[in-house]
């Protein structure tokens, strides 16, 4: 084994934390009982689409904040999944954990063509790649004639789930819900503190050195972004049977917006930013709904009160406070 070799395996084994911390295993603990009883005491829809959100900011969070690579087109994977889901679930009959697999594929086939081809470029010019792809996608679903136009995929049915549990209660599918969300945050958690996700930090931080130690960069950069979109389409399969609708909102660029302003709000590079990020987003959208327009500019404001104050975001400042990662 040469040099180098011995060097790449050794700088990845000290970069690996030993166990995982106490007070992540006790945040964790902490919010899921929150998220246990929460139903009990707010609207189980509300509490579902936060949890559907909050996955989504945290599949960006993975590619953004740990690989360093800014998308402007995850609407693409959560919109499309969204719609292979409804499509799946409403015409095909499929039982709705098989609708979800569906979906989350087809939004990791997608994630891997345009990954394969916006990895090329870098910074910006990566980001309108991105871009530009996720538009080509909702000009796709406004014409298809599976997709329902400007009406979308309504009145889709939440089935039974494994064929015998049944879902159109939504205390049922809450709990669904929350463990799809939940596994898949813990999943995001062990891909970060894996030795992938180290190579993954080290890529981010000083490109050019990763390179000269040895690394396929690219290949690494591919791999996280399939991850991300896989990842964000599990959130919009989900989002399509808790809602019961996929429409040209869930593919429209906007949603890519709102995405990073969840994840650069809550803290971008933190393990639960994105969930808080998501939570205060969704909560604004939900009771300033009477203010109409006004909720954009609402957001935009504590955008920019956000960035001047608490540059880290939310959880990167409190992290910052109590001197320990989140």
């Amino acid at each position: 084994m040469s040099a180098t070799t011995e060097t790449n395996y050794s700088s990845a084994a000290d970069a690996m934390p030993i166990g995982t911390p106490r007070h992540h295993i006790v945040i964790f603990a902490g919010l899921l009982v929150l998220l246990l009883i929460a139903p009990f005491m707010l609207y189980p829809v509300f509490i579902m689409k936060i949890l559907c959100f909050a996955l989504f900011a945290s599949a960006l969070n993975l590619l953004l904040g740990f690989g360093g690579l800014l998308s402007f087109g995850h609407a693409a994977f959560f919109g499309s999944a969204s719609y292979v889901t409804a499509h799946a679930a409403k015409v095909w009959g499929l039982t709705p954990e098989v609708a979800i697999l569906l979906g989350t594929v087809a939004a990791a086939f997608l994630g891997l063509v345009i990954g394969a081809l916006a990895i090329r470029r870098q910074g910006i010019y990566f980001a309108m790649v991105t871009l530009a792809f996720a538009q080509m996608i909702f000009f796709f679903a406004l014409q298809a004639p599976f997709t329902g136009g400007e009406d979308g995929i309504q009145a889709v049915p939440r089935g039974n789930l494994f064929g015998f549990i049944p879902l159109a209660n939504d205390m049922t599918l809450y709990f669904v819900v929350l463990a799809i969300v939940f596994g898949g945050l813990l999943a995001i958690y062990r891909i970060i503190h894996s030795p992938f996700g180290q190579v993954l930090k080290a890529i981010r931080d000083n490109e050019p050195r990763s390179i000269s130690l040895g690394y396929k960069v690219n290949r690494y950069k591919l791999a996280v972004f399939v991850m991300s979109a896989t990842l964000a389409g599990l959130a919009g399969s989900t989002k399509a049977l808790v809602f019961q609708l996929a429409s040209l909102t869930d593919v429209y660029w906007t949603m890519s917006g709102e995405v990073v302003l969840m994840t650069l709000l809550g803290g971008m590079g933190t393990i639960f930013g994105p969930f808080v990020g998501a939570a205060v987003i969704v909560t604004m959208q939900n009771y300033f709904a009477s203010f109409g327009a006004w909720v954009t500019i609402l957001q935009g404001t504590i955008f920019v009160i956000s960035v001047l104050l608490f540059r880290e975001g939310i959880i990167g400042v409190i992290s910052r406070w109590i001197k320990k990662p989140l």
